[in-house]
This record gives C-alpha cells, sequence and structure tokens, in this order.
C-alpha cells in the first residue's frame, strides 16, 4: 500500500482523566470511502475531531500526507468537516455560502465562480444558486453543506453524521449522492454513523468502534460475513449467536448435534460462539431440517417476515422468510456449512487475521 493520507498511531485521548479513545491505530488510503461504525459514545466524532484538528491527542500522533500534525490547527490542515445540523450562515445566500472558503482564501473572483458553479451542479443545486438559506429544504441544505466543504478542494471530507436528521426516503437518496459524489471527485471520504445499514451500502472500509477502541476494520463483506466478536456479529445486521464446542477443524457442536463448517484453526474441544445469520436459515419440513424448532412468532417487515423459532435446546433463532408460517407449528431449519461463521471467546483482531491467513494458506 502507498503511504496513507490520513494515519492515527497509538493514539489515545483523555477528558478529565477518563480514557475515551485508546490506542488507536488506522490508516487511510487516498480515494476511498471510509466509514466509522459505532453507537453513541464510541469514539467516532472524537476521531473526526482529531483529524480535523478540533481536538489534539493525549498520547499518540496523527498524520496527514505523512506530515505529523498532531499539534497543528485546524486552519493548517487540508481537510473539510460536514456536520448534522449544517452550519450554514443563515445571512448568506447559496452562492455565498459555498463562496466563503475560498474568498478567505482570497482566490480570483472567476475562480471562486468556477468553484461554486462546479460545486453546486455536482450536488444539483445549479438553479438554487441565489436562494436564501431559509427557503431550502432539509436535504438541499444538506446539498450546500458539502458543496461549501468541497468548495475548499479538501484531500479529506469528513462527514460526522450529516444524514441522521432526515427523513427516511431522503436519507437514502442522500446516500447515493454521496457515494456517487465521492467516486466522481476521487477524494477520501471519512464518514461517521451509527447506523449499519448505512455503512454497509456506502463503504468501502468500515471501522467498528465500541468504548473508544476499533473492535474490527475491512471490507463491509469481511466484517459482515467475518465478524470477530460477539460485538460486532450483533451490531452489524441481525445475528444467531449460540454457544458451541469446535470439535476439531470444521466440525462444531451446538444445539446437541455437530455440523460441518468451514472454520479451523482453533483448539480440539474450544467452547466458541456460533453465528448464522437470519437470512441463511430456511424453514423447511421437520425430517428434512439440520435443526428441529417450534415457531414461536412472527412479523410482516415488507419484503419479508421475521419469524422467531426456538429449538429443543431453548436456543432462539430469527428466521427471514418470504412466506409466513404458523405459530405454534413443528418445523425444521436447515443451513450450508458456508452459512455456519465461528467466533473465537475474546479474540483480538491480530489473532483473528493470523488464524484465517493459517487456514486459508
Amino acid at each position: 500500500m502507498s503511504q496513507p493520507i490520513i494515519e492515527l498511531k497509538n493514539v489515545s485521548l483523555n477528558y478529565n482523566d477518563v480514557r475515551v479513545l485508546h490506542n488507536v491505530d488506522m490508516e487511510i488510503e487516498q480515494g476511498k470511502f471510509y466509514t466509522l461504525l459505532g453507537p453513541s459514545g464510541s469514539g467516532k466524532s472524537t476521531i473526526l475531531s482529531l483529524i480535523s484538528g478540533r481536538l489534539f491527542p493525549t498520547e499518540g500522533d496523527v498524520f496527514i500526507d505523512g506530515k505529523n500534525v498532531s499539534n497543528l490547527p485546524a486552519n493548517k490542515r487540508q481537510v473539510n468537516t460536514v456536520f448534522q445540523n449544517y452550519n450554514l450562515f443563515p445571512n448568506m445566500n447559496v452562492y455565498e455560502n459555498v463562496a466563503y472558503g475560498p474568498n478567505l482564501k482570497k482566490l480570483p473572483k472567476a475562480r471562486v465562480d468556477e468553484l461554486v458553479k462546479q460545486m453546486l451542479s455536482l450536488v444539483r443545486l445549479d438553479e438554487f444558486i441565489d436562494r436564501e438559506i431559509s427557503e431550502l429544504s432539509g436535504g438541499q441544505q444538506q446539498r450546500v453543506a458539502i458543496a461549501r466543504a468541497l468548495a475548499n478542494e479538501p484531500k479529506v471530507l469528513l462527514l460526522d453524521e450529516p444524514l441522521s436528521a432526515l427523513d427516511y426516503k431522503l436519507r437514502k437518496e442522500m446516500q447515493y449522492e454521496l457515494r456517487e459524489i465521492q467516486q466522481r471527485l476521487g477524494i477520501t471520504f471519512i464518514f461517521v454513523t451509527h447506523d449499519q445499514e448505512e455503512a454497509l451500502a456506502m463503504s468501502d472500509w468500515i471501522f467498528v468502534m465500541q468504548d473508544g477502541r476499533i473492535e474490527q476494520n475491512g471490507t463491509p463483506v469481511d466484517i459482515y460475513d467475518e465478524p470477530i466478536n460477539h460485538f460486532v456479529a450483533d451490531f452489524i445486521g441481525e445475528a444467531n449467536i449460540v454457544d458451541g464446542v469446535m470439535k476439531e477443524d470444521y466440525l462444531v457442536n451446538f444445539a446437541g448435534k455437530d455440523f460441518k463448517n468451514v472454520d479451523a484453526g482453533m483448539r480440539p474441544n474450544e467452547r466458541v460462539e456460533v453465528v448464522i445469520r437470519p437470512e441463511d436459515l430456511d424453514i423447511v419440513a421437520p425430517a428434512k431440517g439440520k435443526l428441529q424448532v417450534t415457531i414461536d412468532d412472527q412479523s410482516f417487515r415488507g419484503d419479508f417476515y421475521e419469524i422467531t423459532a426456538i429449538d429443543d435446546y431453548g436456543n432462539e433463532w430469527a428466521v427471514q422468510e418470504t412466506n409466513p408460517a404458523k405459530i405454534g407449528q413443528r418445523r425444521g431449519l436447515n443451513f450450508d456449512p458456508e452459512d455456519i461463521h465461528i467466533m473465537r471467546l475474546a479474540e483480538t483482531e491480530e489473532e483473528f487475521d493470523a488464524r484465517i491467513e493459517s487456514y486459508e494458506d
């Protein structure tokens, strides 16, 4: 990999003697869409503040383009931030808001005009150039905020939960538009959200955070299919997580039976957690199922029925099916070896990566 455009090395941060970030290491490449994903208080926005220069690390270093900027003020860094509340100037119209940064840099008027028109075209607001901010909808104001940030020609655009105030439909539209803008410009986006679906849909790479630590990082597919621990498996999408015993490589016992799977590298008879996603389970006739269950509950979710079933050992299974089931009915559950993911208890990300590499070789 070439030199990262952003790098955090062993970064920790204390607030009033309370440590809120713990030895964070992070590398951000040029031209990709990154997402910091986690619940409230996990440290996502704190990392953006460290990159932007609004906060400074207690320990460790922050690099931009290979230069240590740990103590450099925000106005000396080539990054811009788009916030949830937009932070637009209400006394300025659309043109004046977008032109604010370039004018502050004392760029020639012709260049300012060019940048404003280019960025408003990019966010599809060409015809709103003379509008007052008060005349715009929430989605339009968000687009102006993005255009204003991009008009500064940053190397990195930081987006701190910028879509959370929008309604569901508009939020979906803006997800698509943000991704399209990032790909067209080819600059680095670092996006903060607590919405798993949003992160999976938009990102090239995701950092999953909890309690000031990075629990796991990888592509959306890797994190969804190969969660490292209970928190990640439970936080990223829906997941059935049950206790099991890894009897040997590619053979696990749970719910009273042995099942073939595609994981390896554990100790014989090691206690593990077993993950199967709801969409990977099929409801079949009892005799054809690998597990026998009783249908306990169901709810209609639009595209599918969310069905809850209980096996003979008391494990609860969430299943997504296009057809409804009958509550109280005895049924079977089917799944393939590839649908079973094994998680070791308290395994670090480094240990996880080493184990995956060893058995893939």
